[in-house]
């Protein structure tokens, strides 16, 4: 849905000569920056309308894919990451819509970090119904609407053409595909954000608020704790900018390096813990149980993604999916080819326990690759 945005602009042109006129035009200007000219002395009434809608399914948007851990540099024992994204999935067969969508990560950044939250081998926050997100978030601007069974491509970084530099990294640049974007926040290093690809519309940039300290949003490429939260009776920018919201890591000083925002737990609607192949054993959760009570591992630096499995029995249970899916020796417990059936017109339904170890699974490349 594209919410417009009315710029009122009256030009005014005189015609040479003695009896020049004046003539008023009302130019409607777009959120993907094309515009439409108006002659006023056609228009009878001009009236404002809430493109506001209520939120449905909300519950049923879910974290289909995390790509983070970067891929190889070509003809180099190096590795490129500045190409990190996510997918959004509708896991249902009806409509979805999410006002005051946000994105967040949990403190510490790494799951082998020091981790003060923790006390007596439990996390601090567990009894306190939040969860401490790091640096900032980042939220839509405007309602996210999917239809059943379709997604929505996120770029946290690096929102052009990565494979013009690097074969094996990601192309962004695609109108239907969103981008963290917004230099003013603070989130300026042009190293993590070049100017996104034309083809991308400004309305499909995310906005953010930095409270912590730092010129960028630091997604860990080893192994974050990723999560996606609606704000509810106020917007995330309101929320975020609020200082009452803010918490400290225990043992750490009360400044900007080390301000967490307390989401709610009850905000959350998806989340997934991962943890570095490795140095599993030095990992620790910080997502609560109830939000998800294991983790999937990664070994970055190899162009793998998170991906969440199938729920085998729930696919195939639609009838429309006869004969369209997929199966192969897939990494997916299932045994279905999630994006290969989708091309084929199946419609997949993933897993949802809240158990990263149940529910996802290292893949071979991001899917979107597969496009």
């Amino acid at each position: 849905m594209k919410k417009i945005i009315l710029v009122f602009i009256a030009i005014f042109a005189l015609a040479t000569g003695a009896h020049a006129q004046c003539v008023w035009n009302m130019i409607v200007t777009h959120n993907d920056g094309t515009a439409d000219t108006i002659a006023t002395s056609t228009v009878k009434n001009v009236s404002f309308v809430s493109t506001t809608r209520k939120d449905k399914n909300t519950d049923q948007v879910i974290i289909k894919e995390l790509y983070n851990g970067g891929c190889p540099k070509d003809n180099s024992t190096s590795y490129f990451q500045m190409d990190k994204g996510f997918i959004l999935y509708n896991n249902c067969n009806q409509e979805a819509i999410i006002n005051n969508l946000a994105v967040g990560m949990v403190d510490p950044y790494n799951a082998d970090a020091t981790n003060n939250w923790y006390k007596d081998q439990k996390l601090s926050y567990a009894d306190s119904s939040f969860i401490p997100a790091a640096n900032g978030i980042w939220y839509f601007q405007e309602p996210l609407v999917l239809q059943p069974y379709t997604q929505i491509v996120v770029s946290c970084m690096g929102a052009i053409d990565n494979t013009q530099t690097y074969s094996q990294s990601i192309d962004y640049a695609d109108p239907a595909y969103y981008t963290m974007y917004d230099p003013e926040s603070g989130y300026n290093n042009t190293t993590f954000y070049p100017t996104p690809s034309d083809l991308i519309p400004t309305s499909h940039y995310l906005k953010a608020v930095e409270y912590g300290q730092g010129n960028a949003w630091a997604l860990s490429f080893k192994d974050p704790a990723f999560f996606i939260f609606q704000t509810k009776g106020i917007t995330p920018a309101e929320f975020a900018n609020n200082t009452d919201n803010y918490t400290y890591m225990p043992g750490k000083a009360a400044t900007a390096v080390n301000r967490c925002l307390k989401i709610p737990n009850e905000w959350i609607l998806d989340g997934v813990e991962v943890y570095s192949a490795g140095s599993i054993n030095n990992c620790q959760k910080r997502l609560t149980d109830d939000l998800d009570a294991g983790y999937i591992s990664l070994t970055n630096k190899l162009g793998h993604s998170e991906y969440r499995n199938v729920d085998k029995s729930a696919t195939e249970a639609l009838n429309e999916n006869k004969g369209k899916l997929i199966y192969s020796d897939s990494t997916d417990p299932s045994g279905i080819d999630a994006e290969a059936s989708i091309k084929n017109g199946a419609h997949i339904i993933y897993q949802d326990t809240n158990n990263s170890s149940n529910d996802f699974h290292e893949r071979q490349a991001f899917s979107v690759r597969d496009k």
